[in-house]
């Protein structure tokens, strides 16, 4: 598959075979990831494979019973670490100024592109991706279960494995929405979104057999209608992130 239409074929698979994936696959797929580019060759991010049973068994608490994060043949947490490249200020005699809101900015940024090579790499292979957004409903839990210095914070989980279901691809807003000429012209945003709700109201539809009749405008205004995780603030402050 050519790497246009592979990206235009992604899919969230949540069901997988019981097929391991294999350790050098692993590390194929984590040497892609970390071939991203890095803002200033900062390399801000960490990943670290769980493994364990247990341990994984705890991951999918956090993230709201998720049981893929423990079926899956492989299950990883993607960490913006600043960390690091405080050990290499030490190293060098310089001194590491913490919680820059900017420094939090491009580790995170570079922990997000490196996570999707890893996952255009693992659907070049025929692997199945799932990212795992709920860790961050503890963040504090998955820091203690992964012993996580200051200056590092889990990021979203990903699960990798060989798919066992074929889910449709997702329908995404119109390029008349999210691509712009020179400015930010909105004139025809409404009309798009609204041909886009019935886009997704019918993907609904057609995917749940007629039991879920819901448009992309509803989900926005559930998702953005409240506070979601309020504790994201003090947990990152706590980390030694984004005071200044």
């Amino acid at each position: 598959m050519d790497a246009i239409s592979l990206l235009k074929s992604h899919r969230s698979i949540r069901k997988f075979t019981d097929e391991p994936v294999a350790d050098e696959m692993v590390e194929d797929i984590m040497s892609s990831a970390f071939c991203a580019a890095t803002s200033s060759n900062l390399q801000g991010a960490t990943v670290i494979r769980v493994r364990h049973l247990e341990t994984r068994a705890a991951i999918a608490e956090v993230a709201g019973g998720q049981t893929y994060v423990e079926t899956a043949g492989a299950f990883f947490v993607w960490c913006a670490d600043l960390h690091r490249s405080s050990v290499a200020c030490e190293i060098d005699g310089g001194e590491f100024h913490e919680g820059v809101t900017e420094h939090f900015v491009i580790a995170t940024v570079d922990c997000a592109i490196a996570a999707q090579n890893a996952v255009v790499a693992a659907e070049s292979l025929g692997l199945g991706i799932c990212y795992i957004g709920g860790i961050r409903n503890d963040p504090a839990r998955i820091t203690e279960l992964l012993e996580l210095p200051d200056q590092v914070f889990p990021l979203f989980g990903m699960c990798f494995g060989w798919p066992d279901q074929d889910p449709p691809v997702k329908p995404r807003l119109p390029l008349s929405v999210t691509l712009k000429e020179e400015r930010y012209d909105e004139s025809a945003d409404r009309e798009g979104i609204a041909a886009y709700d019935e886009t997704m109201r019918q993907y609904y539809l057609d995917r749940t057999g007629g039991k879920l009749d819901r448009a992309w405008s509803a989900d926005m205004a559930a998702l953005l209608g409240k506070e979601s995780r309020p504790h994201m603030k003090a947990y990152l402050e706590g980390q030694g992130f984004n005071r200044r």
